[in-house]
């Protein structure tokens, strides 16, 4: 991860929930810095995998702040996913 990615990335968020959405939606789910806005998650994300984020959601939950990415179709969330370490 790079040193943004570092700081507002915290690690990946894996329910049963986001497992199905990577797989039907293409989309991703991290837990990320609490002060961090939606641009700074989209650069942190698209610096630290090499992809293109379509859309960000947001939501503040007990274990911080969740953001959920959905990437580009071009790019996969099961390859990016690999190397976040949802597997």
């Amino acid at each position: 991860m790079t040193e943004l990615g570092h700081r507002i990335i915290l690690h990946a968020y894996v329910t049963e929930k986001s497992m199905d959405e990577m797989e039907r939606q293409n989309k991703l789910e991290f837990v990320v810095d609490r002060r961090a806005s939606r641009a700074e998650i989209r650069t942190a994300v698209e610096s630290t995998y090499q992809c293109k984020v379509a859309k960000i959601t947001v939501k503040i939950v007990r274990v911080g702040k969740i953001a959920t990415v959905r990437f580009s179709k071009e790019f996969s969330a099961e390859d990016i996913g690999g190397r976040a370490g949802v597997f």
